[in-house]
């Protein structure tokens, strides 16, 4: 099974794929407070769950989404199809990395994603060439509540140096020409429903579809729930900054 694949599986129950809680997902979009007739990208949309939230806020907006996962995409279609807003979203199967910066956008979406960049400080150079002046960009990233311990490190495959704390992730985030102009903590609960969502999906999908996939499914989520229990639970902070491009 392809880890694209599973990835999907586990968020079919928590669409927006990041530990943040739907009011505050739409309390973020609120805040951006989009000029009218706003223009959206969304690196790494998956599902665009916080991108079909931002044009149901913003009737006049457009956006485009762009991911890897077809999968993901097929579902974000549907889901577009459903709210209405499916004339006002272009989706794009291909790497974020490589998305053409062909025009400007007011708002540029960029949430759990900054790995597929090489990290926090790519990842916001990267997203400035595609906003206005004073446009606004919305990171998620993942920081050091405290510090690790050698068993959280060695479950999560990570390095110290791979998460800040938070005052470095600030100031990571706005090292490439960015004011940090609103920002929300993601709390324990809200990681707690999000990684609960992530291994219970994968499991329940697996009892029901038996065979080979199943099994996948279910190794991969006993797998991820080890690593969160055991490991990073209490330890890995997510913080969505909202950034404005200064200069």
């Amino acid at each position: 099974m392809q880890r694209q694949f599973i990835s999907h599986l586990a968020h079919r129950d928590h669409p927006i794929a990041a530990p943040v809680s739907g009011a505050h997902v739409t309390r973020l979009l609120r805040r951006a407070r989009l000029p009218e007739g706003a223009r959206i990208l969304d690196l790494g949309c998956g599902e665009a769950a916080w991108t079909l939230r931002a044009l149901a806020l913003y009737e006049d907006a457009t956006a485009d989404g762009v991911d890897i996962s077809i999968d993901a995409l097929k579902a974000a279609e549907a889901n577009a199809e459903i709210q209405g807003v499916w004339e006002r979203i272009r989706l794009h199967e291909r790497s974020a990395v490589d998305f053409p910066v062909a025009e400007q956008y007011d708002l540029v979406v960029c949430v759990g994603a900054t790995h597929a960049f090489g990290g926090l400080g790519p990842t916001v150079g990267h997203v400035r060439r595609y906003l206005r002046p004073n446009g606004l960009a919305l990171i998620g990233e993942g920081f050091w509540e405290r510090e690790p311990t050698p068993e959280a490190l060695t479950r999560l495959g990570a390095e110290p140096s791979e998460f800040l704390d938070l005052p470095g992730t600030v100031a990571a985030a706005e090292s490439a020409g960015f004011d940090t102009v609103y920002g929300y903590t993601s709390d324990l609960s809200e990681w707690d429903e999000y990684e609960w969502s992530w291994t219970g999906t994968l499991l329940r999908w697996a009892n029901e579809n038996p065979g080979p996939d199943a099994d996948a499914a279910r190794a991969a989520a006993l797998e991820h729930r080890d690593m969160w229990l055991h490991g990073y639970r209490g330890i890995l902070g997510f913080v969505t900054l909202l950034l404005q491009r200064t200069g």
